[in-house]
């Protein structure tokens, strides 16, 4: 091989693996996009108007086991930053059918706000968020405090949280 051939391979190398990267975790973002989200309750709600507090953006879908794991770390979290002004909203991937979404907001009993993304738009703007759970801490200026592949800890959501009410 020539030094010209290895750098290409080099190159493509590096392009198919970042390519994975962002298949695999939705890309990493730095600022929360401003999309608008529309509930199960019939709101608009853009992610702009969360401005001012942390707010909680997860993906998730009703036959994912792991965020069937995170509905009780959700709902205590709600019970315990709601009065604080913190939002928590779960957004419904497109592949869920609205009518499953709606009956286990009902089974489960979910406190917080529930979000469907029929389209997608959602997902793909927080990065093609692909896999579920997939979970955004804002902090209260819109950039992304935290964002986790997979389920959360609770207790370092916590600490997170407490941090950004206590510096806002």
């Amino acid at each position: 091989m020539n030094k010209n051939n290895t750098g290409t391979y080099l190159f493509i190398a590096l392009m198919v693996g970042f390519a994975g990267m962002l298949y695999l975790n939705g890309g990493t973002l730095n600022q929360a996009p401003n999309v608008s989200i529309h509930t199960l309750k019939g709101e608009t709600i853009t992610v702009a108007s969360l401005k001012g507090k942390p707010a909680l953006i997860t993906f998730w879908a009703t036959d994912c086991p792991g965020c069937i794991k995170e509905i009780p770390h959700l709902k205590a979290l709600f019970a315990d930053y709601a009065s604080k002004g913190v939002s928590i909203i779960a957004v419904a991937m497109k592949h869920d059918r609205p009518d499953h979404v709606i009956a286990m907001t009902k089974e489960k009993e979910l406190p917080y706000t529930i979000a469907l993304d029929p389209m997608g738009k959602i997902a793909k703007a927080f990065g093609n968020v692909r896999l579920t759970p997939t979970t955004f801490l804002l902090a209260p200026d819109s950039s992304i405090a935290m964002q986790k592949l997979g389920a959360f800890n609770e207790k370092s959501l916590r600490q997170q949280i407490d941090n950004l009410l206590t510096n806002s």
